[in-house]
């Protein structure tokens, strides 16, 4: 271990001792883009014991210019990217246990993740997915580090449960709409920027310095060569619905969603437990009717008519080329009965 890890041993933070922290660590990341790549090969490169990453979404070309774990190999066969992501950092550190769930992150699959973690690392691109987060989080009692980068911007807080304001005290309605990579695109200093940011905290606390995380929510801008710590002190509530004292975990209480619109995809995504009632098999034998597709190990990808749909074990399906919803479920219909 000395030998693998000596450059960060010699950084007096860390030393031997916090690197002894490390190895039994658990880490949570959720997401497997650009910012959950970055701070996951990151972390594992570091020496963290064991890391858990999950994401819905599967592997395009254009995520290649900013997502660094996945290859050309990994956008041509659709793979998804938690899977991409665990045999790739398997291959950079074998001594790190890893867990990848190719899930949706719901509060019912995050929960129980979020007991075992020590600190979990925000790399989704909906608030939707950070409000179940910060309510979990308090919950729970994990800390978690929120970030986001659009364009050449990014941002970052720390939420230390009962100790600082959440992220409800900081959004008291969650944003909608608002810039998105697919609209405003993105460079890919701005995602390591962040990411940068993310991990040196996550590292902070877990080589037990919590006493050296910043309090501030910090933002920047790469192309403009400028950043802003804001202070936010002042913002914690008594009557916060996730953290104050009456608490109520607003964004727990929601049943799990059937369809949603993904963030300036063009994209639908639905789950269904009709579909859940489908085998792999009996799935890939339904579709093969009805047109050609590409499988693997973990989905099965067509096209039909003007859309794309590509389906995942456990009853979920992303239907491409539209946010129309009732568009969606009258297609899915269609071509499976459901």
């Amino acid at each position: 271990m000395n030998d693998r890890y000596s450059r960060q041993i010699l950084f007096p933070p860390v030393g031997e001792k916090g690197q002894r922290a490390l190895a039994e660590s658990h880490v949570l990341i959720i997401g497997a883009g650009a910012l959950g790549t970055a701070s996951a090969e990151g972390l594992v490169r570091s020496g963290i014991g064991t890391l858990t990453i999950v994401d819905r979404d599967y592997v395009e070309y254009s995520n290649l210019q900013r997502q660094q774990l996945y290859t050309e190999l990994d956008a041509k066969a659709h793979v998804p990217k938690a899977a991409a992501a665990k045999k790739r950092l398997e291959q950079i550190n074998h001594e790190v246990t890893i867990h990848a769930l190719i899930e949706d992150a719901d509060a019912r699959l995050l929960r129980p993740l979020f007991q075992k973690a020590d600190i979990v690392v925000d790399a989704t691109d909906n608030f939707e997915t950070r409000m179940v987060m910060n309510d979990l989080s308090i919950e729970t009692k994990t800390p978690w580090i929120y970030g986001a980068c659009v364009s050449s911007q990014g941002m970052y807080m720390t939420i230390l449960p009962d100790k600082t304001p959440c992220l409800s005290c900081v959004f008291t309605a969650m944003p909608v709409g608002g810039l998105t990579c697919d609209t405003a695109g993105i460079i890919s200093p701005a995602v390591q920027m962040v990411s940068a940011y993310q991990q040196t905290e996550a590292l902070k606390y877990l080589t037990g310095h919590e006493e050296q995380i910043e309090q501030k929510f910090v933002t920047f801008d790469l192309w403009q060569s400028s950043s802003f710590k804001m202070d936010i002190s002042h913002t914690k509530q008594e009557n916060c619905p996730s953290c104050g004292t009456n608490r109520m975990y607003p964004y727990l209480q929601e049943q799990r969603k059937k369809t949603a619109v993904l963030c300036g995809r063009d994209t639908i995504q639905i789950i269904s437990k009709d579909l859940e009632n489908f085998s792999f098999q009996h799935l890939k034998e339904r579709l093969s009717l009805i047109c050609e597709m590409e499988v693997n190990d973990f989905l099965i990808h067509i096209r039909y008519e003007t859309y794309r749909l590509v389906f995942f074990k456990g009853g979920r399906v992303l239907i491409h080329g539209t946010n129309d919803v009732k568009a969606a479920n009258s297609l899915l219909a269609r071509l499976l009965g459901v």
